[in-house]
């Protein structure tokens, strides 16, 4: 019983690092979509 518990508290660790870094991922590309310069049109 012990023995699986800990097992599967490995897993769930990895599980819950890979949902962090695809999160972090997201946020670092919508910063960089942010930062990117805007063409102005002519006449604005």
């Amino acid at each position: 019983m012990n023995e699986l518990f800990f097992e599967a508290l490995a897993i769930m660790g990895k599980g819950m690092l890979g949902i962090f870094i695809v999160t972090c991922v997201i946020i670092l590309c919508m910063v960089l979509l942010n930062k990117w310069p805007e063409k102005k049109k002519e006449g604005e």
